[in-house]
């Protein structure tokens, strides 16, 4: 309900002011999306077989034209409502799980990753784990890894929100590292920042930034432009992007909207390079809410999830302020006892956030 919406944004809007950090503004519960932050971020491998490929490829040229077309991908798989809704804020030490089917990658050996970050999935399963690791900054943490494949991907980001006037920024710290145990290569990249606009009267969500995918072993590399809109005129969702080979020259150029259709040229010749509406989606499998611990966002967001759909804004509301008490208690309750939290899965490494038992190191022990 539009009225509903633009009265409390008007109400929100006495809060702040220019360029002010949102991080403090208890958000109203009815502009939530009914999941949590950690599970979004499983979004990045809707396009399993886009990964996956990257694996296979032989050659390091085309290798890196395969990590940037599974990149391009990833952003439009989180962004199911043309409305911007805002997921859950994980709670400190919450949890997400889940793996990925991929029929036309399944082996008849399907013996358990016990090992692994879900002991219960085989090693023809992509499999995801993402953990809250610290609450200021609001840090998550998150891993994926297919053993076939001898792939992985360790991240870790956190946002900043500013109110810019007639829009909300927020702006993405942090990076991820994917490797290629059999290319013995690793690429790391960051992300690119979103915005909320016109939150006064239709609100749309548009992503901003430049972003840069690295691999210091080939030495090729890639800068993406995340064009927005401009206030008058210009089109929506619009990238612009280079791959440059070891000797920094430009070997390819790529356009068009990453939400949509993408074209990659080299030299005179221009083709599809990307049709997200093309692409094949993956669903996300986790165990039931029964099979769940305590912390796994589904099972801990359960009541407010069920209070949104059913439109009971106000219990909503409740449910959610009860689970961020029961944090303000713990911490205090730390604090105390001056204990420090300690993640289960990942461990801070520099100013970075790595999991603690990654399939290299798995692989490298077992040599």
């Amino acid at each position: 309900d539009l009225n509903n919406h633009q009265s409390v944004i008007s109400h929100l809007l006495t809060q702040v002011r220019i360029g002010m950090d949102l991080t403090k503004i208890t958000l109203p519960t009815f502009i939530l999306e009914t999941r949590s932050l950690l599970e979004m971020y499983a979004d990045f491998f809707a396009h399993t077989d886009l990964f996956l490929r990257i694996a296979e490829i032989k050659n390091s040229h085309e290798r890196m034209i395969q990590v940037v077309k599974w990149y391009l991908s990833t952003f439009h798989a989180g962004r199911k409502s043309p409305v911007p809704k805002k997921p859950y804020n994980p709670i400190l030490g919450e949890v997400f799980q889940c793996w990925y089917d991929i029929p036309e990658y399944s082996s008849s050996d399907n013996a358990n990753v016990c090992d692994g970050p879900i002991p219960w999935a085989t090693k023809d399963q992509l499999t995801f784990v993402a953990e809250q690791v610290s609450h200021h900054p609001p840090i998550s943490a998150f891993y994926a890894e297919h053993l076939d494949k001898r792939i992985q991907l360790d991240g870790y980001t956190w946002t900043k929100s500013k109110f810019l006037g007639l829009s909300i920024g927020v702006h993405m710290v942090g990076k991820a590292v994917l490797s290629l145990l059999d290319f013995n290569e690793e690429y790391e990249f960051t992300f690119p920042s979103a915005f909320g606009r016109s939150i006064l009267t239709v609100p749309w969500f548009e992503l901003g930034g430049q972003v840069t995918i690295n691999c210091s072993k080939s030495g090729y590399s890639s800068n993406i432009d995340f064009v927005t809109k401009p206030f008058y005129g210009g089109k929506k969702h619009q990238i612009q992007g280079s791959i440059f080979g070891p000797d920094k020259k430009v070997l390819h150029t790529i356009e068009g909207e990453w939400n949509g259709t993408m074209f990659i040229k080299t030299g005179k010749k221009q083709e599809i390079f990307l049709s997200t509406n093309n692409a094949v989606s993956y669903k996300k499998k986790t165990r039931s809410l029964v099979e769940q611990l305590d912390n796994e966002s589904r099972k801990l967001w359960k009541e407010v999830s069920y209070y949104l759909h059913t439109k009971q804004i106000e219990l909503a509301t409740d449910a959610k302020q009860r689970i961020e008490q029961k944090q303000r208690d713990e911490s205090k309750l730390r604090k105390e006892r001056n204990l420090k939290w300690k993640p289960r899965y990942f461990n801070e490494k520099g100013d970075n956030w790595v999991y603690i038992n990654p399939l290299i190191k798995r692989l490298h022990n077992k040599i």
